[in-house]
């Protein structure tokens, strides 16, 4: 019953993002090797100001690293890339719109993945269609 549902923990939604993850198209999952999904309640600080945010709930998802546009073959090792979803934002957006859960979490997981690929937002689009 309603009553008994509770937002899903930093733990859980997690879990769900990894989840959302494994029924994206095999082929875009392919080309994701060494990217690293985390969830945390809100971005930091830093993020924030370096995002020109002007609240803490403005940011829903973040790549972060360098996208694959961008390598090189040469380059020297750095960070893993990552792709950071902030439960608080998109909880409160999931409050304040008419799409579930699962369908928010996918749409900013390929949006952020997206820019990983330097895609466009039709590309984006497309895959969240064969997603469905």
């Amino acid at each position: 019953m309603w009553t008994d549902l509770k937002a899903p923990s930093l733990a859980e939604m997690e879990v769900t993002a990894h989840d959302i993850f494994e029924r994206l198209p095999a082929g875009f999952r392919g080309l994701c090797e060494g990217l690293i999904i985390r969830v945390d309640d809100f971005p930091t600080e830093e993020v924030l100001d370096e995002m020109q945010c002007d609240s803490e709930f403005d940011l829903l998802g973040l790549f972060q690293g360098v996208g694959l546009p961008q390598q090189s073959f040469g380059d020297v090792a750095r960070l893993p890339n990552m792709v950071w979803l902030y439960r608080r934002p998109i909880l409160d957006y999931w409050a304040e719109h008419d799409e579930s859960l699962g369908h928010i979490v996918r749409h900013v997981l390929i949006h952020e993945i997206g820019h990983h690929f330097g895609l466009s937002d039709d590309d984006m689009a497309a895959i969240e269609a064969r997603a469905d």
